[in-house]
């Protein structure tokens, strides 16, 4: 079941249409960019809840006030590692409506083994109209951690008056050249759409469902933009797993398979590519959030999303 904090939603109502940066010549890229962290948490699992989820909230801005907040929950063994292996969990970053959005998206990552913070950044170019740039960086935090009613919490250390320090992330555009197009470096999730019913009167989260589709999207792959078309096929316990077919103008040679977890909301697939006559094969997990509403007197939620972008790995 989809869980989502009560300013998700409110963010998404507001997501509005992104601006746009300064991509430079490609080999020589545009300066980088920054956001202060207006807020950071981590909070490990509720005690009263038996799903075991610790959940970290970032705020991004320039000011006071955020103008994107970062949401992620996973399984608190993993640490922000899918199973506690080697890929990176990615979550997005949602407009809050503040400010002006000049990215068409913004993820992040945790890495809470070693405390530290991932952000990237894809954005339509303002002096190359019809492309993009993407950008990237990552921060090391240090946490103070207490506990609350037998859960636990974590802020950022104090600095030595006492005072809350000031965290800046700062990401680095990525040059076009250094783009390889054999094997995806990232991904970007498009059109997400699932279908569940749940049983008359029923609206407590995790209550069995009478039916779900499971979910359907379309998958772009990062530089080379070919896209493909994800469905669902088969359901074991709360796990979906499905394929996806390389689209007819953007056709590839790579195949693609995924899993989706309803009951943590992790999405992983994997992309197997020939490089040079040696195979290759790339990975994004991702949390994902999306709005799930139901008609009036209806039974049947839909559930969407904005576009979230997935990196293969840290970058």
């Amino acid at each position: 079941m989809t869980r989502t904090l009560s300013f998700i939603a409110a963010a998404f109502l507001a997501y509005g249409a992104s601006g746009a940066r300064v991509c430079g010549n490609g080999t020589a890229p545009a300066a980088g960019f920054s956001y202060q962290l207006t807020d950071v948490r981590y909070d490990g699992p509720d005690p009263s809840k038996n799903l075991g989820v610790s959940t970290i909230a970032v705020g991004l801005g320039n000011g006071a006030t955020p103008t994107y907040e970062c949401v992620a929950q996973w399984p608190e063994s993993w640490a922000g590692w899918y199973e506690g292996g080697s890929n990176i969990i990615w979550s997005d970053c949602i407009w809050t409506g503040a400010g002006f959005g000049q990215d068409k998206t913004v993820s992040f990552a945790l890495d809470w083994k070693t405390k530290k913070m991932y952000l990237a950044q894809s954005y339509d170019c303002s002096d190359k109209q019809g492309s993009e740039g993407s950008a990237s960086g990552s921060l090391a935090l240090d946490f103070e951690c207490s506990s609350r009613d037998g859960a636990s919490y974590c802020l950022p250390k104090s600095t030595t008056n006492g005072t809350r320090p000031a965290l800046r992330i700062t990401t680095s555009p990525v040059p076009v050249s250094a783009a390889s197009t054999c094997s995806s470096k990232a991904w970007r999730v498009e059109n997400w759409l699932r279908r569940y019913e749940m049983s008359p009167g029923s609206s407590t989260p995790g209550a069995p469902l009478v039916s779900d589709t499971g979910p359907s999207f379309t998958l772009r792959s990062l530089p080379a933009n070919t896209t493909f078309s994800c469905t669902t096929s088969k359901q074991l316990n709360s796990t979906f797993e499905g394929a996806c077919k390389s689209d007819g103008a953007t056709a590839s040679a790579s195949s693609v398979d995924f899993s989706f977890d309803s009951k943590i909301n992790i999405l992983k697939f994997s992309e197997r590519s020939d490089c040079g006559g040696s195979p290759v094969t790339t990975v994004g997990v991702a949390y994902f959030q999306s709005i799930c509403d139901r008609g009036f007197n209806s039974v049947v939620f839909t559930c969407t999303s904005e576009p979230l972008w997935v990196g293969a790995g840290v970058l």
